[in-house]
């Protein structure tokens, strides 16, 4: 969920914690102070009166500071933060509630336990199935932490690892090639886990500003933003769903070779062997340098293969990138490109009717996903529910097995020659509402953002689709949009876009404008324009009761003159303010919208959609 959606559904007291870390790092004036100061001097009362958009756009901004805090605080070794932000940033844990919480943070200490000593037993078998080199490895590591960690009481100190300290033994693990999940069972052999009460982890957690916790609900919150910028902390470099895709495209034998190089049982089975790679913290950048590349692969023969798993196997053409390590880092960022993207890939509809018929034909699916993405609800084939938590249809169709999706398939009349995946999004696309979906878009005129979304459409064909959608949208909100009564009132000279019939000689015009540039800015000329079409209404008789202007948006100017005119009963609408007004009437009570809301110069989105929601 995004941080803004999060902060609306919150009340002051439970986003006290965040404001209080944010507004800590904005006194030391970070890199962007002035961006930032910019922001606040619309405020008297500082960050706390900032609306939730521009504490987003803040957070944003003091990104880089916020995660170096968060490094600070793992100089407390025995603060199991490393345990708690594994959990908070797995792919599903972004919404819990606290008993979940409670329930996966035990289950984790258990794990932890039960796998530490079965480490500790294969350290000191000679038959284990871990390599003497492992060994050495694991014991380098080991009492280089035990130095760092007891120094200290020799000193008459409390002991903790220092910043330097901990610098020092993340280079050594990386250069030693081990595991997140290695270094977490080392560290915890040495320093025993204790459990602590979930409501003091809760009290920690917010204190660094990493979550968030409505009393109300019982529910912890942790922002897609904020899973970023942890999954940074923890050096996890892309987010699970995206290692799975890239491991699924490995033979087995390549996944052997990657489970026995982390000591992970290779008698698993294929799905469950990628599930404990990923667990591990098996760094992504290191698996495409090294570990999936047969032994004595050429430079030259890894780049190939890298190139071909890209092409082939993610769909991602001509990987630039001239080194392997210039390659694998253009890889992570398109993961991350892919992640920030609100796009969903196919219309919410499509994802929702995708969502139903795979319930049908695989009715295992459900406790499938619910058991993947450690989620709590009994069902969660559910488009909005499944969006909250960034999970959208490529990620649910990644974890079918091939055989169940070629069935899916078959039975779906979904074409078979090609990407499976590739072949069902494409069969679930629902263009028309993909389309709605893409209004803003349309209306600046953004061909290459319209392109990436699936949609193909000549630049000469937008002003007129921008029309026909507008038209859908006042129909969805109830109004009669009058076709034939606008053709006997247009004449050659006259041509209005859309006309709202009331009935009862009552009307309500309604223009369209497209425009490439930011700030729509020629009040004189559509004015004219406008006028012309109040004439030939008048000249019929006709009450106006509201003419509307919708553009992708306007400038100071343009709403300034618009409010100085007293000739028309103008109003002006955002695309994007007309669009989530329809979407809050969909969930209102109400059948027809109540026009009479239709009373701003410029439409306040806030204040209709609050009395829609009454």
């Amino acid at each position: 969920m995004k941080l803004t959606k999060i902060l609306d559904k919150l009340g002051s007291i439970e986003k006290n914690s965040f404001i209080k870390v944010i507004d800590q790092i904005i006194s030391k004036e970070p890199k962007n102070y002035k961006k930032i100061d910019v922001i606040l001097s619309s405020s008297d009362k500082g960050l706390k009166s900032v609306d939730n958009e521009n504490i987003t756009n803040i957070f944003s901004l003091v990104s880089n500071e916020f995660q170096a805090s968060i490094k600070c605080e793992f100089q407390e070794i025995t603060s199991q933060l490393d345990i708690l932000i594994d959990i908070i940033i797995r792919d599903g844990n972004c919404i819990m509630k606290q008993d979940w919480f409670s329930r996966l943070y035990e289950a984790e200490i258990k794990h932890l336990k039960s796998k530490i000593k079965t480490l500790n037993k294969d350290f000191e078998d000679d038959k284990s199935d871990i390599s003497e080199t492992r060994k050495r490895d694991y014991s380098i590591y080991k009492s280089c932490l035990h130095t760092a960690y007891y120094n200290d009481l020799e000193n008459n100190r409390d002991p903790k690892i220092t910043s330097d300290e901990l610098s020092i033994l993340l280079t050594l693990a990386k250069q030693l090639g081990l595991s997140q999940e290695e270094v977490k069972l080392i560290n915890y052999s040495i320093l025993p886990i204790k459990k602590m009460d979930v409501q003091d982890v809760i009290k920690s957690l917010k204190s660094i500003g990493v979550i968030f916790y409505s009393n109300k609900e019982n529910t912890i919150y942790v922002a897609d933003e904020m899973v970023r910028i942890l999954r940074k902390v923890r050096e996890k470099e892309v987010a699970e769903k995206f290692y799975r895709r890239t491991l699924k495209l490995l033979r087995e034998p390549i996944i052997n070779q990657i489970a026995r190089q982390h000591n992970i049982d290779r008698k698993l089975i294929y799905s469950e062997k990628i599930e404990e790679i990923i667990k591990e913290g098996v760094s992504f950048s290191n698996l495409l340098y090294a570990d999936i590349y047969k032994n004595g692969s050429t430079l030259n023969d890894r780049k190939k293969k890298l190139n071909e798993l890209c092409e082939k196997g993610l769909n991602i053409k001509h990987l630039k990138g001239i080194t392997l390590d210039d390659k694998i880092s253009n890889l992570i960022h398109h993961f991350e490109n892919v992640e920030r993207d609100e796009k969903v890939g196919i219309s919410v509809d499509g994802f929702d009717k995708m969502l139903t018929e795979l319930n049908q034909s695989l009715p295992a699916l459900n406790n499938q996903i619910k058991k993947q993405f450690q989620l709590q609800d009994e069902f969660v084939l559910k488009a909005d529910f499944l969006l909250d938590y960034n999970i959208k249809p490529r990620d649910i169709l990644d974890l079918i097995v091939y055989d169940d999706l070629k069935k899916f398939i078959l039975d779906h009349g979904i074409k078979q020659r090609g990407d499976f995946i590739l072949n069902t999004l494409e069969h679930y696309k629902d263009v028309e509402n993909l389309y709605l979906e893409n209004y803003e878009n349309v209306a600046f005129r953004d061909l290459n953002t319209l392109k990436e979304n699936g949609i193909t459409i000549k630049e000469s064909e937008l002003g007129l689709k921008f029309e026909e959608l507008t038209k859908n949208i006042f129909s969805g909100l109830g109004f009669i949009v009058d076709e034939d009564f606008k053709k006997q009132l247009n004449t050659k000279k006259d041509i209005m876009d859309i006309l709202l019939n009331l009935d009862n000689d009552e009307i309500i015009i309604v223009e369209c404008k497209t425009s490439k540039e930011k700030g729509y800015n020629k009040f004189s000329s559509v004015s004219r324009q406008l006028k012309s079409y109040q004439n030939l209404a008048l000249k019929n008789n006709l009450r106006i009761i509201k003419i509307l202007l919708v553009a992708p948006e306007f400038s100071d100017d343009f709403i300034y003159e618009c409010g100085m005119d007293t000739e028309m009963n103008l109003s002006l609408v955002t695309a994007s303010t007309l669009l989530h007004i329809y979407e809050a009437f969909k969930e209102s009570k109400y059948e027809k919208f109540p026009h009479v809301l239709f009373r701003d110069i410029v439409l306040n989105e806030e204040r209709i959609i609050k009395a829609l929601s009454k």
